[in-house]
């Protein structure tokens, strides 16, 4: 297959708690229309059905093949880009792109790997704690008087913009692309035992620290960390946790060593 069309193929499309079908199988028709394949659904509201079949319009194929998930950690699963997209800005700010920058970070991303897009609910978009999840947030500009843009048309806007830029995203970023990023289910497995460690050491107060932990997600996101350097992360954690032998790797300074004593026990130079 050509590469660049197998990396076409890595990019899924994720609908977070979808509450209407229609909106399922209209993304679905958008993404067929455009040569995209791979949609997965985070605990829909309703499981595509005769409505979301209409709506399609002949990408049924698409639904029927859908992947159904229960959280969105496990719909991420593989990926080493995630980008979500959100109609509001938010409070902490997030790595911030529009859509035809999307586009080419998401198809540069796809030739070494798997690669995601996440679509938020029809009403309030994506959580904090999901937005967290996400290397990058892509945001449609619109008319500030007016941002109510429907999921389905959002996934129409970059499904267009995928297909345009498809072919053409030659190497704007392969120095990113080069590494091999640690990918979701690792990372989420190191912020996981972070949390914990920061709470066993008393650092913070888990009940008052959900914004600190999205700070640290946006830290290591940007960082983007392969499996080795998590694995060296995760050690200094358990170390801190006091898994670890404290003092297992000091040695002796020979220059501080005790001084000698003569057979009555005085050190060497005293009367």
């Amino acid at each position: 297959m050509d590469p660049d069309l197998e990396a076409f193929h890595r990019i899924r499309f994720v609908m977070v708690e979808t509450t209407h079908p229609g909106n399922i199988g209209a993304a679905a028709r958008a993404m067929k229309t455009m040569g995209l394949s791979r949609l997965h659904l985070v605990n829909p509201k309703v499981l595509p059905n005769a409505e979301a079949v209409a709506r399609a319009a002949g990408a049924d194929d698409l639904l029927a093949a859908a992947q159904i998930h229960g959280d969105l950690v496990d719909a991420l699963r593989g990926c080493r880009l995630v980008i979500g997209s959100s109609a509001r800005l938010r409070t902490v700010a997030w790595p911030l792109l529009e859509p035809a920058d999307c586009a080419r970070r998401l198809l540069a991303e796809a030739r070494q790997g798997e690669v995601a897009l996440v679509l938020g609910r029809e009403r309030s978009g994506l959580t904090n704690d999901e937005l967290a999840r996400c290397h990058f947030l892509a945001h449609i500009p619109t008319d500030p008087g007016f941002r109510s843009l429907n999921v389905a048309s959002a996934a129409q806007i970059f499904a267009y913009e995928l297909r345009r830029t498809w072919g053409t995203a030659g190497e704007q970023y392969t120095e990113e692309t080069e590494q091999d990023p640690a990918p979701a289910e690792a990372m989420e497995g190191f912020y996981a035992h972070l949390a914990q460690t920061m709470t066993d050491t008393g650092f913070s107060d888990p009940a008052q620290s959900r914004k600190l932990l999205r700070r640290l997600r946006r830290l290591f996101n940007r960082a983007r960390p392969d499996r080795v350097e998590i694995n060296i992360l995760r050690g200094i954690l358990s170390a801190a946790q006091g898994k670890k032998t404290p003092g297992r790797f000091h040695k002796t300074d020979p220059s501080r060593s005790a001084p000698s004593t003569d057979p009555d026990g005085n050190a060497a130079g005293e009367a």
